[in-house]
């Protein structure tokens, strides 16, 4: 049986500087370049399990998330615990813990994902998510 192991620098750069921009998107009048920067990011195929339960796919995480700028100002979105669980040349599998700093409040959630890594741009792409709230 293999164990996790620390993701590489340049995954953890894409994990983060994707979250940056949601962040930055939820959390200020960010420009519509961070929306799309977050949008192509993301796989035609994507699809998410939120932390509800709910399962969205790309077209209705991207339809929520267009009309949400500035809805959470000043959203921090802090990424820890990144491992990376297979790596197998085409798809790696990530996990790590979400934080959502909002003032003083906070919210968590351990998150696994999947993407793709065969993307033209050189950039990993997200495929799936699973976020498992954290108490």
């Amino acid at each position: 049986m293999s164990h996790p192991t620390p993701a590489g620098p340049a995954l953890a750069a894409a994990v983060e500087a994707l979250h940056a921009d949601l962040a930055r998107w939820l959390g200020s009048a960010a420009p519509v370049e961070v929306f799309d920067r977050f949008a192509a990011a993301q796989h035609p195929d994507f699809t998410m399990v939120t932390t509800t339960g709910a399962v969205l796919a790309r077209d209705d995480l991207l339809t929520g998330l267009r009309g949400a700028r500035d809805a959470q100002p000043g959203l921090r979105i802090a990424i820890t615990e990144l491992e990376c669980l297979l790596d197998d040349g085409h798809t790696v599998v990530i996990r790590f813990l979400e934080r959502h700093l909002l003032g003083d409040a906070a919210t968590a959630r351990r998150v696994t994902a999947v993407l793709t890594t065969g993307d033209p741009t050189g950039q990993p792409r997200w495929l799936t998510v699973h976020e498992t709230p954290v108490a």
